[in-house]
């Protein structure tokens, strides 16, 4: 007779297998909560300086909120092993338009394909050489696309070689339980069969931050995400990890 497993190992298998061994699943929803910039101002410099090739204008940052902005680079996701269910097909987007990367930060699933179209009239040259996945795709034109997989989890930064102020992020996570927070902070993570669970928020200056949660049958869950910060607008918890 087979022993039968604590709940905490039912939500492992669930993540390690991505199966889905109970007929309930429920959602867990959250705040980011943020009370002061973090991310430091975009410094470029003019264009002459360093481009290459025809006039391409550099677009500005949307968000004219600063909270708002902090909050919307939230990645939120559930920590646990590898799902073994590859999601095969699945083709995430990160273009390059207007010098700029778009989106600035992209959240996927282990197993994920990234394509990364040039939109502007220049040369572009993608690269990173982040321990999760490292690469470099060489220059190439408007119109073109490169794809990258994705396979192990982690931080990825990416770069572009001819133009020093480009930058983005893409957070890949170990199973499909993923999410940017929005504007106001919220976000949700859907369909999460009952077990016990590691929610984790990432924000690029801040770093990592877990939550223990527990979810239960015909329930949602409430957390929430306090992102401390000194007089200075520095992270504590990024701090304490120095």
């Amino acid at each position: 007779m087979f022993p039968v497993p604590t709940k905490r190992g039912l939500g492992l298998f669930i993540l390690a297998t991505g199966v889905l061994v109970c007929a309930h699943a429920e959602r867990i929803e959250g705040t980011i909560v943020i009370r002061k910039k973090l991310t430091k101002r975009r410094v470029t410099a003019e264009v002459p300086m360093y481009q290459r090739g025809p006039a391409v204008g550099l677009s500005a940052d949307q968000e004219e909120d600063p909270l708002a902005f902090e909050r919307s680079r939230v990645a939120v996701y559930i920590d646990g092993p590898l799902s073994k269910d590859s999601p095969s097909g699945v083709l995430a987007r990160m273009e390059q338009t207007n010098r700029r990367f778009t989106p600035e930060i992209l959240v996927i699933r282990a197993g994920t394909k990234v394509s990364f179209p040039n939109n502007d009239p220049i040369f572009h040259n993608v690269f990173s050489l982040s321990g999760p996945k490292n690469f470099d795709l060489g220059n190439y034109p408007k119109g073109d696309t490169r794809v990258v997989s994705f396979p192990e989890p982690g931080i990825v930064y990416v770069n572009c070689h001819l133009h020093s102020n480009m930058a983005a992020t893409i957070v890949v996570t170990p199973n499909k339980w993923n999410t940017l927070a929005d504007r106001d902070g919220h976000f949700g993570l859907q369909d999460v069969p009952p077990g016990q669970y590691t929610v984790v928020a990432w924000h690029k200056t801040a770093g990592f931050f877990r939550q223990p949660v527990t979810v239960a049958a015909g329930r949602d869950e409430h957390i929430e995400f306090l992102i401390p910060i000194d007089e200075s607008g520095r992270a504590l918890e990024s701090r304490r990890r120095e």
